[in-house]
């Protein structure tokens, strides 16, 4: 393990948060939105925020490169470096860009650093609550908040389906499927929703205020960081298919929740005919 201080990386998240991406919330322009493909939105916050973050963190591990979500989107090869040796810095510099362009609180930022395909750390920063989630491989989940003690997670004890909150994704499923599995699990769960913000939903889930998600077209800086997060927590995340997870994973079908038993109970349900 790297002798890293998370307060540094908290530090880089605070400063882009306060630089770059509250200024623009509830005040963007109509030309700081763009569309980096139909219905995929970007913002002048995002791209400043990854720029910033992309700058700072190399600083703190020697040899570290960087891979962010906006980058990517001009240069898809450098997902590539995941499958290296070198440390790795995954940024996602604003998740739920699109609730962030319509004056919806619910987004965040995302850094992880990832080395020889396992994730070491991990940050979710809540910027409008000035809060960061932060977990480390082996040394559990903390919610540090500015002004008050830090709290280490743990995931609460299984509630029955019925009053269960989760996200389903129902692109998992094949499309001749997919109304009849919504009526099914609609009847089963308490509320099935979506937040359009993976790093809140992790978040929810390791504060206990949400309860499972299945999640659907991986990509690495949406789903990295929440996934260790949740683990550190007590929670399990893994594809309902058995192959393990493994950060640079394009895949479908990852199902969280927060013990392992509530995970084989929802993947029984979700997976039956």
């Amino acid at each position: 393990m790297h002798d890293i201080d998370p307060d540094r990386v908290i530090d880089a998240l605070r400063e882009a948060a306060a630089l770059d991406v509250m200024p623009r919330f509830n005040a963007l322009q109509h030309h700081e939105v763009m569309e980096k493909k139909p219905g995929d939105v970007v913002t002048v916050a995002d791209l400043d925020a990854e720029h910033r973050l992309t700058a700072l963190l190399p600083g703190l591990l020697p040899g570290s490169v960087v891979v962010g979500e906006e980058a990517y989107a001009k240069k898809p090869a450098i997902l590539d470096l995941l499958e290296q040796d070198r440390p790795v810095w995954l940024i996602d510099p604003v998740d739920g860009t699109k609730n962030f362009s319509e004056g919806n609180p619910m987004f965040c930022m995302m850094v992880a650093l990832v080395e020889k395909g396992e994730t070491l750390m991990s940050f979710i920063h809540d910027p409008t609550q000035n809060r960061t989630a932060v977990a480390e491989h082996g040394a559990g989940a903390f919610l540090v908040q500015s002004g008050k003690d830090e709290v280490r997670l743990h995931t609460p004890e299984q509630k029955p389906f019925a009053e269960m909150i989760g996200q389903i994704n129902f692109g998992c499923f094949q499309e001749s499927d997919r109304s009849a599995k919504r009526d099914k699990f609609v009847k089963i769960f308490g509320t099935v929703n979506r937040l359009r913000c993976a790093g809140h939903d992790f978040l929810a889930q390791s504060l206990g205020e949400r309860d499972f998600a299945l999640y659907n077209r991986l990509w690495s800086w949406d789903h990295v960081p929440g996934v260790l997060l949740l683990r550190e927590a007590g929670g399990h995340v893994e594809r309902i298919d058995d192959l393990p997870y493994r950060p640079e994973d394009r895949v479908r079908s990852l199902l969280s929740a927060g013990s392992k038993e509530c995970w084989e109970d929802l993947r029984h349900v979700l997976c039956a005919d």
